[in-house]
């Protein structure tokens, strides 16, 4: 007699079924299209947005009469503080006030005396009036010089020549605006995706459980299986949103030359976009689905999740704030180590460059160990309260063995 075939499903033939399940809803949901096909646009608008305003200068200075001999003196002086100018000659002062009327002269240099006067519309742009007083100072300085008797291009020369020697104890460590702008632009995508799949994992959870399609599922298939299927399917479908946007976003950029950076450090930026996306998902989702299994209506998901929640937005919120403007702070560095803040500060910090070797990888290798602990954590509370409806579960409750 032929006995009765073995028709159980094997632990991760469940698991993929259910993952299988999930990226084929999600693929078909029109909000996620709509989602990643926005960013993208907005991605590819921001570099080619960003590709038209740049490499103008910063104003545009008219010349007339005697000044036109200032022009190369106004450039080397706007260079110096940091500022870009452009010069325009102008027939005379007349011609130069319809320019600024008509909007195409920042500023007008007419001759009076040994110096200039600067005529402008309406008011004169900070910047430019510092770089108007140093040229002011050294032509009163050359002017002083020559009543001497002196060169004033010799001693020009000669101060150009003088700088101060810098002996640092430690050498510092440069950090390329560029890169800082990808570092905060690594943190936006990092946040906005955990935000969205990790409650994208909540709200499937109670889905399921609110309509009773968890009972007729957990028939077939254990607890552990359904929550790690879930979190599976949607770390896949995040993971591949994750890599074609930032792809997409560097690709953009490094088309249309608004970065200059190496494809090798862009390739790498983009690496670890996607590892800390799938490390920072892992650790989150676990923690998402395992509280929103606690209760049984959508209204009640934003309650049990804020507590977790509340760390991807701190750290978050620390790295747009503090990195901009001080890329080596301690805080932040400590930060960054702790696994429940590396996910969002960590790909911030290796995006802008100049973290150590150990860091990076004690910060990975800190998140892995974790998450073996989420994963048992998470599935005894999701196994022992999935299947209450009604009141909201206690988590001690929850966490009590069966």
């Amino acid at each position: 007699m032929t006995g009765t075939p073995d028709v159980r499903l094997g632990n991760w033939q469940a698991v993929g079924l259910v993952a299988g399940r999930e990226i084929k809803l999600k693929v078909r949901s029109k909000a996620f299209i709509a989602v990643t096909g926005v960013t993208l646009v907005l991605l590819v608008g921001f570099s080619l947005l960003m590709k038209l305003i740049s490499g103008g200068s910063d104003a545009t200075v008219g010349l007339t009469g005697p000044t036109t001999a200032l022009e190369q003196p106004l450039k080397a002086t706007a260079s110096t503080i940091g500022h870009t100018v452009d010069t325009r000659s102008v027939a005379n002062e007349a011609d130069g006030r319809a320019e600024l009327a008509a909007g195409n002269l920042d500023a007008l240099l007419v001759p009076s005396g040994d110096t200039f006067v600067v005529v402008v519309q309406q008011d004169l742009d900070g910047s430019l009036e510092d770089v108007f007083n140093v040229l002011a100072g050294q032509l009163a300085f050359n002017n002083a010089i020559t009543d001497l008797g002196g060169d004033p291009s010799a001693v020009n020369e000669t101060v150009a020549r003088a700088r101060v020697e810098v002996l640092p104890i430690e050498p510092p460590q440069e950090y390329d605006g560029q890169q800082l702008v990808i570092g905060m632009v690594a943190g936006v995508l990092i946040y906005m995706s955990l935000l969205l799949n990790g409650q994208m994992v909540a709200t499937g959870v109670v889905e399921e459980k609110s309509s009773r399609v968890v009972e007729l599922l957990l028939a077939t298939i254990r607890p552990w299986q359904l929550m790690a299927g879930k979190v599976l399917g949607i770390g896949v479908i995040g993971l591949a949103q994750m890599a074609v946007i930032g792809g997409v976003g560097i690709g953009a950029a490094l088309a249309f030359d608004v970065l200059t950076i190496s494809l090798s450090t862009a390739v790498g930026t983009v690496v670890w976009l996607v590892v800390w996306f799938l490390l920072g998902f892992l650790v989150y989702s676990l923690l998402f689905a395992a509280l929103a299994a606690l209760v049984s209506r959508q209204e009640d998901v934003g309650g049990v999740i804020t507590p977790p929640l509340m760390f991807v937005i701190l750290g978050y919120v620390v790295g747009i704030s503090v990195l901009p403007a001080d890329p080596g702070n301690k805080l932040v560095e400590t930060l960054s180590l702790i696994p429940v803040f590396s996910p969002t500060l960590m790909p911030m910090r290796l995006a802008m460059g100049g973290v150590p070797a150990w860091q990076a990888i004690m910060a990975v290798v800190l998140t892995i160990a974790l998450i073996p602990a989420l994963v048992w954590l998470s599935g005894r509370v999701y196994r022992n309260a999935v299947m209450r409806s009604g009141a909201r579960v206690k988590l001690m409750d929850a966490l009590k063995p069966v």
